[in-house]
């Protein structure tokens, strides 16, 4: 997965495309992990804003958390700012708080959250909307969704992984309609993808980790992720790990053989 610069760069581009239309930035996200990095990324692009010519779009723009778990979750990170990466310490020695800028509102109460949906609704004025939760299931991204997704003003963007079947999904294949709460929602907002925001290892990463344990495993079931992505996955964990069983919980199938596959000798647990 991408990370760092690339990945602030993006989110930094697509903002300033959403800034120049109008109306609401709508960022689904996960309450642990995602809603922090999100925020570590916006106080680094709002800072370096503050001393060009575009300060007029982004000095007064807030960057809302509607989200109460994500909410408590970034006062335990607050809390723990002496175990932070060296380059989230090196702004709080710089005077910046990347968890806890000017700009940064949290929303607590769920009357204070419909007030604000109804706002936006009727005034279309820009704001960045980090709520919870991640693939649009539920949450309260999902009464923003249903207020704003109609208005051509609007921009959701998609920071992270959007399984089958979700909301989030159907978003991001370009649908024009869905439904969210028993009510059919027109989609009239442009949708992003964004890159870089996913917590989980990619196949290079999983297989690293099965390589390294000190106890080979017997035995390895998948049980998180899309059929082909797991069939993938298991093939070369069928390879790099002949002796151990391999199989997919999405279809419940056979175990994978370690013969299946090369002639060449792999890497071996």
């Amino acid at each position: 997965h991408p990370h760092g610069e690339p990945r602030h760069r993006q989110l930094k581009a697509v903002l300033e495309r959403s800034l120049r239309d109008g109306g609401a930035i709508l960022i689904p996200a996960f309450s642990i992990g995602r809603t922090q990095e999100l925020l570590c990324d916006l106080e680094q692009i709002l800072s370096e804003v503050r001393s060009r010519e575009e300060q007029w779009c982004w000095s007064d723009l807030p960057v809302v958390i509607d989200s109460p778990l994500g909410a408590d979750v970034t006062r335990l990170y607050r809390r723990f700012r002496r175990v932070w990466r060296k380059e989230a310490q090196a702004r709080l020695q710089a005077g910046r708080h990347p968890l806890d800028f000017s700009q940064c509102v949290t929303i607590a109460d769920h009357a204070a959250h419909e007030s604000l949906v109804h706002r936006l609704q009727q005034s279309g004025e820009p704001a960045i909307i980090v709520a919870g939760g991640g693939m649009c299931q539920g949450g309260r991204i999902v009464n923003y969704l249903k207020a704003l997704l109609p208005d051509a003003r609007t921009d959701l963007l998609l920071a992270g992984f959007q399984a089958q079947g979700t909301p989030g999904r159907l978003l991001q294949s370009g649908c024009h309609s869905l439904w969210l709460d028993g009510e059919e929602i027109a989609v009239q907002a442009q949708i992003h993808s964004l890159s870089g925001y996913s917590a989980h290892a990619d196949q290079q990463e999983l297989l690293a980790f099965v390589q390294g344990m000190a106890s080979p495993p017997g035995a390895i079931r998948l049980v998180h992720g899309e059929p082909e992505a797991q069939h993938a996955l298991a093939r070369q964990l069928a390879l790099t790990c002949p002796r151990a069983t391999v199989s997919c919980g999405c279809d419940n199938s056979a175990a994978i053989s370690s013969a299946v596959a090369l002639t060449n000798k792999p890497t071996t647990c």
